[in-house]
């Protein structure tokens, strides 16, 4: 047998596996590195987060990924060059991390990396009939596998596009097996770039759980607020705070279509970015807002698109508990308005039934990765009775 497969059958066949869980979102601002430990498999998983990091992206690193990252032509060579750029610049950054935490790369079984998506077209985006499902992430395994001697699984969201799904969200297959409470109504709500939430019915209840997008999080805001002011992101809503929401506007940028599909859908920055901002902005004649009112009209539009998508999923009398995570948990003007939008919720922070709410979608596929190795497989149907698995293997050597 070849040795490599022989690892890779041991590892599989321990009672716990220690796994690095990549996430670099669709903010391009860094790579978001979970050290985890993760005991057993499918219901019976137990994760522990041991150590968290996000590692800032150069500027100069930046702006090549901004180049070919969620716009309809890009250049085919840059896009081929960054694929294996990106995952030595990933290998060489665990070993930093690792390095720094006193780790050895030898106590680390698997890294799980999602990659870096560049383009997001799933059909009822791109509408061409003859055409799947599709979705696209750089930074090759098989550049992080040899750079950093460790067993890499890649690529996890082609699976999901391969059996028709969408290849988003994905953090619904996890949020289910490791949150779901005995009695409790819960929604599961991240706020990245795109912002997303797993509804989670209570294991007494027949209902199914629910995974869906809801449409732009932190995305149109960052991005106004590094066009007008040279920031990453508003920091503590700080600029909303200053500016005024634009009630008309809001409901002009809520007329887009992508609003009115039914849920579950997905969506990403090549349908909601500035342009869309321009063109909504027309519509509605605002193309005179300052930058201030801008960005809390942008704002009030995440949390009531957010707030509206949550309405139609449960009855409008729920009283479900909401725990959010991602980088929009940090923004307490956007916190306030989802608690104003669903006064029956009680909304608080992810960290308060699992951990570091910034470290969920690294250690959601760090789980992910756990489940290739040693579990049963997530269903997709309504049956139960076809599973798969997502992610691809490169071995280091």
């Amino acid at each position: 047998m070849n040795p490599l497969v022989e690892k890779l059958y041991q590892i599989a066949q321990k009672p716990s596996r220690t796994i690095i869980g990549l996430m670099s979102g669709t903010s391009l601002d860094g790579l978001d590195i979970a050290l985890c430990q993760i005991h057993g498999s499918g219901k019976h998983t137990d994760i522990e987060l041991q150590n968290f990091e996000t590692l800032s992206y150069e500027p100069s690193f930046k702006k090549p990924l901004k180049n070919i990252t969620s716009v309809p032509k890009a250049s085919m060579e840059e896009v081929c060059l960054l694929h294996s750029h990106l995952g030595n610049y990933h290998g060489k950054l665990i070993l930093k991390t690792l390095s720094k935490w006193g780790v050895d790369q030898t106590e680390i079984d698997c890294i799980a990396s999602h990659g870096q998506t560049v383009y997001h077209a799933p059909k009822k985006q791109h509408n061409q009939p003859d055409m799947p499902n599709a979705t696209l992430q750089i930074g090759d395994g098989d550049h992080i596998a040899h750079k950093t001697g460790i067993l890499t699984i890649s690529d996890f969201r082609q699976k999901h596009t391969a059996a028709g799904g969408e290849g988003a969200p994905m953090a619904g297959f996890i949020d289910e097996i490791l949150f779901t409470h005995e009695t409790e109504e819960r929604i599961l709500l991240n706020i990245g770039g795109i912002a997303n939430f797993t509804y989670l019915p209570p294991h007494s209840s027949d209902t199914k759980a629910i995974t869906t997008d809801t449409g732009p999080g932190n995305t149109l805001i960052d991005r106004t607020v590094k066009k007008y002011f040279d920031k990453d992101y508003d920091h503590d809503g700080r600029i909303a705070k200053r500016g005024t929401v634009h009630a008309a506007t809001v409901k002009v940028l809520k007329s887009d279509s992508y609003f009115h599909r039914p849920i579950p859908k997905t969506t990403g920055p090549e349908v909601f970015n500035l342009d869309w901002v321009e063109s909504q902005l027309s519509k509605a004649g605002s193309t005179n807002l300052s930058a201030e009112d801008l960005v809390a009209t942008l704002t009030r539009f995440t949390a009531e698109t957010i707030a509206e998508t949550i309405k139609i999923t449960l009855k409008e009398d729920s009283h479900s508990s909401l725990f959010v995570s991602g980088g929009g948990v940090h923004n307490p003007v956007l916190m306030e308005w989802l608690q104003e939008l669903l006064p029956n919720f009680n909304i608080d922070s992810f960290a308060n039934i699992g951990f570091n709410p910034d470290a969920k979608e690294a250690v959601i596929f760090a789980i992910l990765a756990n489940e290739m190795l040693a579990g049963d497989g997530f269903s997709i149907d309504s049956t139960g009775n076809k599973t798969i698995n997502f992610g691809k293997i490169s071995f280091p050597a």
